[in-house]
């Protein structure tokens, strides 16, 4: 029985079966250069015709990149007409969908050398890092343009944090701020709103930051998410003047727990969430108040100062829906992008600047927001609506 078994040789089939769709690849493109050439000149080959408006003469050979494999075109060479192909740009040496598909494995997180590697494994050519260079400028210019759109949607909840990479600065290594600010939308969608270079994340970076995102058009802010930098919140009054700030309150235990001994650490985290646990912010309040002076019992009197001095911009979020508590007290959908941009950058190491850092962390920002990521629901905007028509009810029967 087994002798009646036919052994087929896998990789023979394979290089075969690439052989024969590339090969059909370059006779559909050559057989398309040969239609246009002669629409162009009016006439077929060798037809005599009154209307004819050229002459052929030969064809020049060119290299052309598909995902199908390198082919061979024989380009038609015209006279008393131009040739100008509409199936390939002049000078273009490669598929469009090849390009994206560099750009896109770049912007992904894939390094220049892995990507040269991958080239080589699909199409049997390496492409070289400076035309992987070259298309990222391509790339940058629409990257350029999706940053500094104008918003359309309001955004009532606004997460903003910092990111720091490295760069190159007069023969020193100095840190590099990206800024970058995620709204919600009316609707209830997650936008990456925008993404900026921050120097240092002062106070007249942050001014300036936010005074571009107002200039974005950025509208309806109730409530801005971040962590305690003071150039942060001497800025959001005097250009969000009706938004409230939230102090992250994963930040705001890390802050805690760094006056905080180690054998410690577990009950103070449990007292911190009983705080965070309660139902409304008065109890809250109250909540906080036995636990500083439970934290001062304990000789801590450092870790209960700083849950004093910070407790009421941690306790922000709760005059907001609670449905929407654990969207908001925490910067969390802000940190995961952040952990996302430096795994794409710790390949690089140092950029050569700030802006070649800022058009890479936006590319992959515009990436992310292109994935699932920007397409599902993230909350339920009703909840906000109903809670201010009751508050503006109770204000106007008061």
């Amino acid at each position: 029985m087994s002798d009646n078994i036919i052994q087929l040789n896998e990789d023979l089939i394979k290089h075969d079966l690439k052989d024969f769709v590339r090969s059909n690849v370059e006779k559909t493109l050559n057989a398309l250069l040969d239609k246009e050439a002669d629409e162009l000149v009016n006439a077929q080959k060798y037809e005599r015709s009154t209307d004819r408006q050229g002459y052929r003469s030969g064809h020049y050979k060119r290299n052309f990149q598909t995902t199908a494999g390198d082919v061979e075109l024989k380009v038609p060479k015209l006279k008393g007409v131009p040739f100008e192909t509409a199936i390939i740009e002049r000078y273009r040496r490669r598929e469009s969908s090849v390009e994206e598909a560099l750009i896109e494995m770049y912007l992904a997180g894939v390094s220049v050398r892995r990507v040269e590697d991958i080239t080589e494994a699909l199409w049997g050519t390496k492409v070289s890092p400076g035309t992987i260079s070259n298309l990222n400028k391509k790339a940058y210019e629409h990257i350029e343009t999706w940053r500094t759109r104008p918003l359309v949607d309001s955004h009532p909840y606004v997460y903003v944090n910092g990111v720091y990479l490295k760069r190159s600065w007069g023969g020193e290594i100095q840190d590099v701020s990206i800024l970058v600010a995620i709204g919600v939308s009316n609707d209830g969608y997650r936008e990456i709103i925008v993404a900026s270079e921050g120097i240092k994340e002062d106070k007249e970076s942050w001014r300036s930051f936010f005074i571009w995102l107002k200039e974005c058009v950025l509208k309806g802010v109730r409530l801005i998410i971040g962590d305690k930098n003071l150039g942060m919140l001497e800025t959001i009054p005097e250009v969000f003047p009706e938004a409230h700030y939230q102090r992250c309150t994963v930040y705001f235990y890390r802050n805690i727990f760094s006056v905080t001994p180690c054998n410690k650490m577990k009950a103070v985290a449990m007292m911190l969430k009983s705080i965070h646990a309660q139902e409304n912010k008065e109890v809250a309040r109250e909540k906080a108040r036995r636990v500083a002076e439970k934290l001062t019992e304990m000789e801590l009197g450092s870790a209960a100062k700083k849950l004093q001095d910070g407790i009421e911009k941690a306790l922000t979020y709760m005059d907001f829906p609670t449905q929407h508590w654990t969207r908001i007290q925490t910067n969390t959908t802000i940190e995961r992008l952040n952990r996302e941009i430096k795994r794409r950058t710790r390949a690089i190491g140092t950029f050569p600047d700030g802006q070649s850092a800022l058009m890479l962390v936006c590319a992959k920002l515009r990436h992310v927001a292109g994935t699932q990521w920007g397409t599902r629901r993230y909350m339920n905007m009703d909840h906000l609506t109903k809670l201010e028509d009751e508050l503006l009810s109770a204000i106007i029967a008061g």
